[in-house]
């Protein structure tokens, strides 16, 4: 298998569903795959505020936002922008209508609507522990992604009012908010053509739903053994749990380290 390049998602994959670690197997797995040559990059949910520690590991390309934004070293790549005009109307909605709402920049902020529910979800999504800053009452800066955390009749009034923008679940209780669509599998697209890099060259490693498109869209797909099982289904190789080493098993598999 001629592999170039590796596409890894982070929470639950790269960082261990467990606690939150990024283990030594992987990090040594991730030192030799640059030793050989194979390009890295993280494709989360997370923004790019969130991607130090694997800035530290030696990545350095970026797709954040569910891949709203993309970025290598420090040239964006791609990114796909909201209108102020609109951002201000839906974050006047949901505050009406008592919803989080989470908004993605390279930094990361939310509304002033925070519950136990929602912070559950960050939890699992970007495991985080406490609330991102509140955005100020004005939106002023370049908004990349926005994230709904509501249930399916909730999103339903939202579609009533808002029937052009997008709405794509990707977690039980959070959509994304978009202009125009996004996805892992877009940004890699770009990814890929940037670096003139062709899909049957790319494998992809990931755990949740909105990982789907992202294997699909490369050579050879790998789910975590800790993965959805819908994942499950679309991967080409079901490796072991993030914490049990999955990334390094896999890649040794491939004979890749």
């Amino acid at each position: 298998m001629n592999v170039k390049i590796i596409f890894f998602d982070v929470d639950g994959t790269l960082i261990n569903y467990e606690d939150g670690c990024i283990s030594s197997s992987t990090k040594k797995a991730i030192q030799m795959l640059k030793s050989n040559g194979i390009r890295l990059v993280a494709a989360t949910g997370r923004p790019l505020s969130m991607c130090q520690e694997l800035r530290e590991l030696g990545i350095d390309t970026f797709i954040t936002a569910n891949g709203a934004y993309v970025k290598h070293k420090d040239r964006v790549i791609h990114k796909t922008s909201m209108t102020i005009d609109v951002v201000q109307t839906v974050k006047s909605f949901a505050h009406e209508n008592k919803q989080s709402l989470l908004f993605f920049t390279e930094g990361l902020s939310m509304n002033r609507i925070q519950n136990s529910t929602t912070l559950q979800a960050m939890n699992e999504t970007l495991s985080l522990h406490e609330f991102p800053a509140i955005i100020g009452e004005v939106v002023t800066q370049e908004i990349y992604l926005m994230c709904l955390y509501a249930d399916d009749s909730t999103v339903e009034k939202y579609l009533q009012n808002f029937p052009d923008l997008i709405f794509k679940r990707w977690h039980p209780f959070i959509v994304n908010v978009l202009q125009q669509d996004v996805s892992k599998s877009i940004a890699i697209k770009k990814v890929l053509e940037y670096f003139n890099i062709k899909p049957s060259e790319a494998i992809a490693f990931g755990d949740g739903e909105n990982d789907i498109d992202m294997l699909e869209q490369v050579g050879f797909g790998i789910a975590m053994g800790n993965a959805h099982e819908t994942l499950k289904s679309v991967a080409d190789f079901v490796t072991k749990k993030s914490y049990e080493d999955g990334i390094e098993f896999a890649l040794q598999k491939l004979q890749l380290i």
